[in-house]
């Protein structure tokens, strides 16, 4: 394990069922959850209020704790000495929120373009913790303990553009859904 990147994010429905995601700009344009890193002196409950808030501009209501994921790259490179490190390993407390009520929008932070997707038709450009969270949460789960990849895995029968709908996990001995695929 690379250093360890503490992180919120939370999956935020509406009324009519649907998901408030990011479109993340730089890089590969793809969608995930609005959250960030924590500050040393905040819980997770706190980090992902604000977070969403200075993100997204939507003042939200944590509901519970859907579980913890963490995204690792165990396949990236060591670099040599001297060099700087991969990128950390990030463990993410994803939450489900809900909008708070009478809470105007603010402004979003740059680098974040919010949008409202119905639950049914996300985006097919998701990332893979984002895809996993999302799917836990609709399903009602909660406690979910999952690793996953930092970047989709390659898959034989995939077209380039698939993406939604991936199987999750198997389960593991203890009950919890590990991500492992």
């Amino acid at each position: 394990m690379s250093a360890l990147t503490w992180a919120v994010a939370a999956v935020v429905s509406d009324g009519s069922g649907r998901v408030l995601l990011c479109r993340r700009s730089g890089g590969v344009p793809r969608w995930g959850l609005p959250g960030g890193r924590l500050r040393h002196d905040e819980s997770p409950p706190d980090a992902a209020v604000r977070s969403i808030r200075a993100e997204t501009g939507r003042l939200v209501e944590l509901v519970d704790l859907v579980g913890l994921y963490l995204v690792a790259d165990p396949s990236a490179p060591v670099p040599p000495a001297g060099r700087c490190g991969r990128a950390p390993d990030v463990l993410v407390h994803v939450f489900r929120a809900q909008l708070a009520n009478g809470a105007p929008a603010a402004e979003t932070a740059p680098g974040c373009h919010p949008e409202w997707h119905p639950s049914d038709a996300l985006p097919r450009a998701l990332t893979p913790a984002t895809r996993a969270a999302v799917a836990d949460a609709l399903a009602g789960r909660s406690g979910v303990l999952r690793n996953t990849p930092a970047a989709d895995p390659p898959r034989a029968d995939a077209h380039p553009s698939d993406g939604v709908g991936t199987a999750p996990g198997q389960r593991s001995p203890g009950g919890l859904d590990t991500g492992r695929r």
